[in-house]
């Protein structure tokens, strides 16, 4: 923070090229026999500030006066409702969170002491100004509370579309547990990215930047359109957002699309909003290595992994395999750059920054990938 945004840009920038091995743009008439590199489109820049779709709550201070925001080293509360990371709409929510919390009669939990309920608030906002509302308390003994006030929470935060409990009862530095019990009639908040109108579960995992989400999902479709698979895999594919955005070919014809995700509440918010599209695509919960062998290969395979990347068993695959192209999505670009070591025959062709993270060291690079 502090860095002019356009510095910003150019060193991630500079880092995705070196990690991918190359120092210098390369442009469409390059002809050296040599691999020149992936041909590499202007970065995606997202608003330097007010971009976070999601807040993250720390609960500290006292039940009268609590605190929302970070810990301090000592595990008091430091407030940050003010904080400029949120996007509009969401600013707006989270400066009314305190409020809320000491009118509900919530303590929050104290980490020093290891006493109280309340340890984090966790809000998402959708395009449409809808709310995702979680509570993370220590026990269910004060669930009934929230429970009760359910019409008065949702006439203050009139966008309040799913309200839900987590129960965290581990002393530890964990976001959530396993538990959670929603409160309301909705399940799900629809989340409406370019033409597609995704849908999140509690669990769900969604990219924290609607707008550069949104970017990096049109350009996947753009991509895969250029090779036009007829049948394509997205694994690690969450809530669908690359399989759903990629359902229809240029000519209008349905592909033959299959996503498999370890969640099983984000596959089927993916079947929900596979539902209102064309297409049948098919999407199976589950470990994706697991499902490597039990069909023929498709035409192009998409991959979304968390940080540490695809591994050594995916990377294998992939290289073995015979599909032509690989579109990698990486939140970590030397996780990627070990894959692609592991996979030689598929060579980098076009790539591109999508500044998911401003104000941070980390970023998301689009890499499409074809066989040598």
């Amino acid at each position: 923070m502090g860095t002019p945004y356009d510095e910003q840009l150019a060193a991630k920038q500079a880092r995705c090229h070196a990690a991918l091995g190359t120092s210098a743009l390369p442009t469409a008439l390059d002809t050296t026999p040599l691999d020149p590199g992936p041909l590499w489109e202007p970065p995606f820049a997202s608003n330097p500030e007010r971009f976070r779709n999601k807040a993250k709550l720390v609960v500290g201070g006292t039940r009268d006066s609590p605190t929302v925001g970070i810990l301090d080293r000592g595990g008091e509360g430091i407030d940050l409702r003010h904080c400029g990371l949120y996007e509009p709409g969401l600013t707006e929510v989270v400066q009314q969170v305190p409020e809320i919390i000491a009118d509900l009669g919530l303590v929050p939990y104290a980490v020093p002491h290891r006493s109280g309920e309340l340890k984090h608030v966790l809000v998402t906002h959708s395009p449409a100004g809808e709310l995702m509302v979680r509570f993370v308390l220590r026990s269910p003994g004060q669930v009934g509370r929230i429970e009760r006030a359910l019409p008065e929470l949702q006439e203050r935060l009139p966008g309040a579309r799913v309200v839900s409990v987590n129960l965290q009862p581990t002393h530890a530095a964990v976001l959530e547990g396993p538990e959670e019990m929603v409160l309301t009639r909705d399940q799900e908040l629809p989340m409406q990215v370019n033409d597609v109108r995704l849908r999140l579960r509690t669990r769900s995992f969604f990219q924290t930047n609607t707008l550069v989400a949104a970017g990096l999902y049109r350009q996947a479709r753009d991509w895969i359109n250029d090779v036009d698979p007829a049948s394509l895999w997205d694994l690690y594919c969450g809530v669908g957002g690359f399989a759903l955005h990629a359902l229809m070919r240029p000519d209008g014809t349905p592909r033959d699309v299959l996503g498999v995700e370890v969640s099983p509440e984000a596959v089927e918010s993916a079947r929900t909003a596979a539902a209102e599209l064309p297409g049948k695509p098919t999407f199976l919960a589950g470990d994706v290595t697991d499902h490597l062998t039990t069909t023929p290969p498709p035409d192009l395979v998409v991959v979304n992994p968390p940080r540490r990347g695809i591994g050594a068993d995916l990377a294998g695959w992939l290289e073995s395999s015979g599909v032509e192209h690989v579109l990698y999505s990486s939140c970590n670009v030397d996780s990627l750059a070990a894959d692609l070591a592991r996979m030689p025959s598929l060579l980098p062709v076009r790539a591109r920054l999508f500044d998911m993270f401003p104000q941070t060291n980390h970023l998301e690079v689009l890499t499409l990938l074809r066989r040598r």
